[in-house]
């Protein structure tokens, strides 16, 4: 029966376009009898059964090997193209955590956005905004994946100008959309490049070709500085950075998505494109230069900020330069790594900050104070969210900071040293950010501040849950080191590192 779901998860990206098209009646209003709630239980059902086959095809596919499905759809001259969908473990567990957080974020929209007049519309693009996700870690094909990056452009673009009554969300979403776009015509320019050297598109026939192929260092150097912007525009890296801040002028749903795996995506396509972008030196030392220039800065940024929005914003963007530094030392199993345990935990920080900012209508932490005592579910879920993103044992992050730091220690012991700071610097700022809110005196906006309706309730305990019982999952997917293979010097580093942040954030008077 599990064999079944394999040979046809090629659809799974198909429910959320079905979820976003079924939603077009509500959502341009032909029809008003029955308000927007149809259209919100379409989609969440239309995730619900994406993710049930999305299991089901996980079962499958566990004890076989990777598959390919092939359909040609255009041959012309010597132009031939094929959509190609690679079914693996990998793949379609990234498509799990994808609809799982989708299908949490939705559950949770209906709490956040009970009252807005375009509900259905809001459920449409978040549609879309998955079917593009779940497509882009299934593709096989560079070609497929481009295009399912340019979805992911233009959902971005309409999520984030959701409220475009309001003149600064027109512009953040301009803005966030030009900026894409830099990344995306480049990363055009070496697919075309690419589809002319090798004639074809699809990962494994490229895989082959590199193999055999003897580019000139000119030409390997400018095809990998091409493939990787736009992976550097969609992972919010420097200079390309500024749109994932301005995106937080949108609905704080979409947030979660948007800072937990549409990034992760970026990265993704980013991690296929390695055997390619390793032809070219200077393509390599780039990523990690841009890596190191953004897990630092963002860092240090993050600290600055007073909306509660954009400090885990930049948050995003430090996390995501680590992984640009693990790709480019050629360590994709620390990228990966990284990237599904910090999807886990920053979604569950942003439905916290969602949590906070319906029942306060504010998220300016100048204006927020003693909120730990008037809202103990969200403040164990923000608790167990950070306690998720820093360095802490056996948590998720842990292990890919741990891995990052032990593995470059040798070789590059400065690309180490930026693992510990970075880590140092997010326990600071979650500190900081925790003290400011649920700690202190509680402010004008925040005395009379409610516990969150069930339907937010409900999916930020659920992630809780399953971001304290992270380890044991990874630890049953075969994702964890033997304890004997653990470098306990690089842990008990790590492990100071994010004690003296929070010591440092938890100086100081709380305003």
């Amino acid at each position: 029966m599990t064999q079944f779901f394999v040979e046809t998860s090629w659809l799974l990206p198909i429910y959320g376009l079905v979820g976003a098209l079924l939603s077009l009646p509500w959502a341009t209003g032909m029809v008003r009898r029955t308000g927007p709630r149809p259209a919100v239980y379409l989609n969440i059902a239309m995730t619900l059964l994406a993710f049930g086959h999305g299991l089901m095809a996980f079962r499958g596919i566990w004890n076989q090997g990777p598959q390919v499905l092939l359909f040609s759809w255009f041959d012309f001259a010597d132009l031939h193209l094929t959509l190609a969908f690679d079914i693996s473990v990998l793949n379609l567990g990234a498509l799990e955590l994808i609809t799982g957080l989708s299908l949490l974020a939705q559950v949770f929209a209906l709490g956040y956005l009970e009252k807005d007049w375009a509900l259905a519309r809001f459920y449409g693009l978040m549609g879309f905004f998955e079917a593009a996700m779940s497509g882009l870690v299934l593709s096989g094909s560079l070609f497929v994946s481009y295009s399912l990056l340019e979805m992911l452009t233009l959902s971005t673009y309409l999520l984030v100008g959701f409220w475009y009554a309001q003149p600064l969300v027109v512009t953040a979403a301009r803005d966030a959309f030009l900026t894409k776009r830099i990344g995306d015509v480049l990363l055009l320019m070496g697919v075309v490049a690419l589809a002319s050297l090798a004639g074809s598109l699809n990962f494994d026939d490229l895989y082959a070709w590199v193999k055999v192929e003897d580019l000139s260092p000119t030409l390997a150097t400018l095809l990998g500085l091409a493939l990787i912007a736009g992976p550097i525009g969609k992972c919010a890296q420097f200079p390309l950075h500024l749109w994932l801040d301005e995106a937080m002028e949108g609905p704080n749903p979409a947030s979660i998505l948007r800072n937990s795996v549409v990034v992760t995506c970026g990265a993704y396509v980013l991690i296929r494109l390695q055997p390619i972008v390793v032809l070219s030196p200077v393509a390599l030392g780039t990523l990690v230069a841009i890596g190191t220039i953004t897990a630092l800065g963002a860092s240090l940024v993050a600290l600055a900020q007073i909306d509660l929005k954009r400090t885990f914003s930049y948050s995003t963007s430090a996390y995501l330069g680590l992984v640009f530094i693990a790709i480019g030392t050629e360590w994709p199993g620390v990228a990966i790594t990284l990237l599904l345990t910090h999807a886990v935990a920053k979604a569950l920080i942003f439905m916290a900050v969602g949590s906070i900012i319906t029942t306060t209508n504010c998220q300016s932490l100048t204006e927020l104070g003693g909120l730990g005592r008037k809202m103990p579910a969200t403040t164990l879920a923000y608790v167990a969210g950070a306690l998720g993103m820093v360095g802490v044992v056996p948590l998720g992050c842990f292990w890919g900071l741990r891995m990052g730091a032990d593995f470059l220690s040798g070789s590059s012991p400065l690309l180490a040293l930026v693992f510990f700071v970075v880590n140092g610097l997010t326990a600071f700022n979650l500190t900081r950010v925790f003290r400011q809110v649920f700690l202190g005196v509680a402010q004008p906006k925040t005395r009379r501040a409610p516990e969150v309706p069930w339907q937010m309730a409900v999916p930020m305990v659920t992630l809780s849950v399953i971001t304290l019982l992270a380890p044991l999952i990874m630890g049953k997917l075969s994702l964890l080191p033997p304890w004997e293979y653990i470098n306990w010097p690089i842990t008990g580093l790590m492990l100071a590192s994010g004690w003296v942040g929070v010591a440092a954030g938890g100086r100081g008077p709380i305003s």
